[in-house]
């Protein structure tokens, strides 16, 4: 948090003098002309367009103290529960950046585009065997697209059939993109209320299952961060009433190497490649959404899909029952490649791994701050852990104010107030990326917060106290948002303490 200290805190405009130039222009080498003589007037500026002017090494410092205000996971700890922002290995982007890669064009023929649709067709047979299933469509641009994708395919599915059933039930956990994909793909949607342990209740399921029973969505390990004990129960009750399961993936950063989804008796399941499999994601993508399924389903999957006949492989369009394309061309290719450069490097073992140091994170983080913060469910937790700040709320502290106060720690905040089930909920992935040490520090900054919540909660009310904006009024920021630059009151270097004058 040093660099607050520093002359970067001041905005272009209010660097340099007039006439500053950062670059020598050479001299003109061909006939000059006026430039109203090639621009009509009516588009030429009648003053000048208010340019900072500043020379190279003031626009380089301040480029890169913008690039220092970033947070970003390459520069710190980024514990979004659900979101798996963990640290990717920077081969894969290398492997993804290759000339023969990142040159490509999705209109190439067959012929000059062997070795991506060789790529595309082997990372099938590894999410085919990572989950347990038929086939897998590389397509879907996100999870919440792989989700839709998914909801149709069981429709199609349906309908082929002649089964009307129009009915699919998701827990009051889920991910808020269930009920959507599932709405949006002509399904009503019912809920079904988790029971005191965080998990399905069985006997409130059974009350919702019936013959227009389409399926269930799952999220699993559920967003509470537990493991779905169980699930085997679970789908024989969907299964017998005739309707399909389906599993959310975002969580699969818990099971890859482990647990597969079909062997659990999932019908489809979406793989949140960006989140799981080693893509940097965030701020809207990139992403990349597979979906999978169970051989009765196949026919459904978009087209085009990726086939080989022993010599060559091709792109197959002749799927007459297939959803039909769900995505331009065949998806966000260099996802592809850094998911499969990723899958190949660990192999099984290292996989299997992955989510052993990624559940062990997280177990660990639960056993330091249990007595600090309210567990919302006293067992052990899978991939990430759900608190509460219900005893910090008794001393007028919310779970915003604790997300706030850590920014001045240095850390990015937590998920909060998700999900919903949980009061003041904060929902921590420490995911299997971070160190002991790490993991230290953040609990050291999340206990140092749960004492000042008892002994100066006015602290945590008015924080943050060292970024540059302070605290904003976020329900006037989303209903007037101020996106014209206005001159700061005091355009001068200011202690990390001082509330910035752009906060207001």
């Amino acid at each position: 948090m040093l660099y607050f200290l520093s002359m970067d805190n001041l905005l272009i405009f209010e660097r340099g003098t007039p006439g500053r130039a950062g670059v020598d222009m050479p001299a003109c080498d061909v006939p000059e002309r006026q430039i109203s003589e090639l621009i009509p007037e009516a588009y030429l500026r009648t003053v000048p367009p208010g340019l900072p002017e500043v020379s190279e090494p003031e626009l380089v410092r301040h480029y890169t103290g913008l690039s220092r205000l970033n947070y970003s996971v390459d520069s710190n700890f980024y514990p979004l529960g659900s979101c798996t922002m963990k640290y990717n290995p920077k081969v894969n982007d290398d492997a993804a950046a290759l000339s023969g890669f990142d040159s490509l064009h999705p209109l190439q023929s067959e012929e000059t585009t062997q070795g991506a649709l060789r790529l595309m067709y082997e990372l099938e047979q590894c999410l085919k065997e990572i989950g347990g299933l038929a086939r897998v469509s590389l397509q879907p641009a996100a999870g919440a697209g792989g989700e839709f994708t998914g909801m149709l395919i069981v429709r199609a599915y349906l309908e082929a059939r002649g089964d009307r059933r129009d009915k699919v039930i998701i827990p009051d956990s889920a991910h808020g993109t269930n009920p959507a994909s599932a709405h949006l793909a002509g399904f009503h949607v019912l809920e079904v209320k988790s029971g005191a342990d965080g998990l399905v209740d069985l006997s409130e399921l059974r009350k919702l299952v019936g013959p227009d029973t389409a399926g269930f969505m799952l999220t699993v390990p559920n967003t509470l961060g537990l493991f779905e004990k169980d699930i085997v129960e679970i789908a024989r009750i969907i299964h017998g009433a005739g309707g399909l399961m389906y599993m959310d993936g975002a969580n699969m950063n818990a099971l890859v190497g482990l647990v597969r989804p079909g062997d659990m008796g999932f019908d489809v399941v979406h793989f949140n490649l960006h989140k799981t499999f080693s893509t940097p994601h965030g701020g809207g993508g990139p992403g990349a959404g597979p979906v999978g399924v169970s051989e009765a389903l196949v026919p459904y999957l978009p087209a085009p899909t990726v086939e080989f006949d022993g010599t060559r492989y091709r792109l197959d369009n002749d799927r007459p029952h297939s959803v039909g394309r769900v995505q331009a061309f065949n998806g966000n290719f260099g996802v592809l490649v850094r998911a499969y450069a990723y899958i190949r490097s660990l192999g099984p073992d290292g996989l299997a791994a992955v989510s052993e140091n990624a559940i062990i994170n997280a177990n660990y983080l639960l056993a330091r701050l249990r007595g600090h913060y309210q567990l919302a469910h006293e067992r052990h937790c899978m991939h990430e852990v759900v608190f509460s700040g219900h005893r910090q709320k008794e001393h007028g502290v919310h779970t915003r104010d604790i997300a706030k106060r850590l920014l001045d720690h240095g850390f990015y905040a937590p998920t909060v107030y998700f999900p919903l089930v949980v009061e003041e909920a904060i929902m921590i992935e420490p995911t299997e990326t971070e160190t002991r040490q790490t993991l230290d520090a953040f609990v050291d900054a999340m206990i140092s917060i749960a004492n000042e919540a008892e002994a100066s909660p006015d602290v945590l009310t008015s924080a943050p106290h060292t970024t540059p904006v302070a605290r904003l009024d976020e329900t006037l920021a989303a209903r007037r948002p101020v996106i014209r630059y206005r001159k700061p009151l005091t355009p001068h270097w200011r202690s990390p303490l001082t509330p910035s004058p752009l906060s207001s």
